[in-house]
């Protein structure tokens, strides 16, 4: 099948070459020449037969959707567009119906796999028209891991289905991979425990807690351990926070997830601020002790209220 490629980044650049492994034509696009088939969206369709489809691996908002319009002005009723990035699946609900107006179809894919998608296949979540998806189901199942068909890819729902299946599985990562950061805190607070790193990796087979992300932490802890090359500091692509606004329009309880998301909020800040404030209530009603902001040690307090 042929496909062209918009977004030839870490993802992008992987999916490339596994389609292009299983026998798949596809035409890349990207800003940076370098690595790149075609010089512009334009020569991209061109390169492409029709009905052609399309498919974007770009960041989201303001950029996927500029590309989404410039592509209605060059494909074709029949053609489709598949956004394979990390888009808000409200984007999803203005995106389809400006290309369907064209006669364009449109499919959102939550991808799923990182960079170790080239080898091990990527989990893959669509969105849209029944037709459409079942088009592209030679991509999908180049892309997806081998195995059954429903192991690794699902046709969620309409358009937007695909990209909130994978907002709350984002959502489902922040707080395993918090749930695992302070296991690993807590192994490394106490004496008791004296290889940390072994524990983990004993943990990785045959018990309840085994997963992907907890043998990327000991490839982690192995490759620096005690992590003590990197910084605490943790950003967030979005998708835990739409995850959490999504809880609170439904009314559905997700203390883990919000609570994950807000710890990563907390790992930017040198001296927060609201601690700061709960340090200064404590020393007001207990005299409890508070350290200056100059110095490594607690300066002396009076009282003996426990809070």
């Amino acid at each position: 099948m042929e496909l062209g490629l918009v977004g030839l980044g870490r993802m992008g650049g992987n999916m490339r070459e596994r389609l292009r492994r299983g026998g798949h034509t596809v035409v890349g696009y990207a800003r940076r020449p370098d690595g790149r088939d075609a010089d512009s969206l334009a020569a991209m369709v061109e390169q492409l037969a029709a009905p052609r489809a399309v498919w974007l691996m770009i960041p989201a908002g303001d950029p996927t959707r500029s590309t989404v319009v410039e592509l209605g002005g060059l494909l074709a009723a029949g053609d489709v567009v598949v956004d394979g990035g990390n888009s808000r699946w409200t984007d999803d609900q203005t995106n389809a119906p400006y290309l369907a107006e064209r006669g364009i179809g449109y499919v959102d894919c939550g991808v799923s796999g990182g960079v170790w998608g080239l080898e091990n296949g990527y989990g893959l979540m669509a969105g849209g028209a029944a037709a459409d998806v079942e088009r592209l189901m030679p991509i999908f199942d180049t892309l997806r891991p081998e195995g059954p068909r429903d192991e690794g890819f699902v046709h969620a729902g309409p358009a937007g289905a695909g990209h909130f299946a994978k907002m709350v599985h984002n959502g489902i990562e922040y707080g395993l991979m918090q749930a695992y950061a302070e296991g690993y805190e807590l192994l490394a607070a106490t004496d008791l425990v004296t290889n940390v790193p072994g524990v983990l990796r004993a943990w990785s087979r045959g018990t309840v807690v085994r997963s992907w992300l907890l043998d990327l932490l000991v490839a982690a802890l192995d490759e620096d351990p005690g992590l003590a090359e990197i910084k605490g500091y943790v950003e967030d692509s979005g998708e835990g926070r739409w995850t959490v606004e999504a809880a609170i329009d439904h009314g559905v309880p997700a203390p883990v997830i919000s609570a994950a998301l807000f710890s990563r909020f907390a790992s930017r800040q040198d001296d927060s601020p609201a601690m700061k404030a709960v340090a200064a209530l404590r020393n007001q009603f207990g005299g409890h002790a508070v350290r200056a902001a100059d110095e490594a040690g607690p300066s002396s307090g009076a009282g003996d209220t426990r809070t």
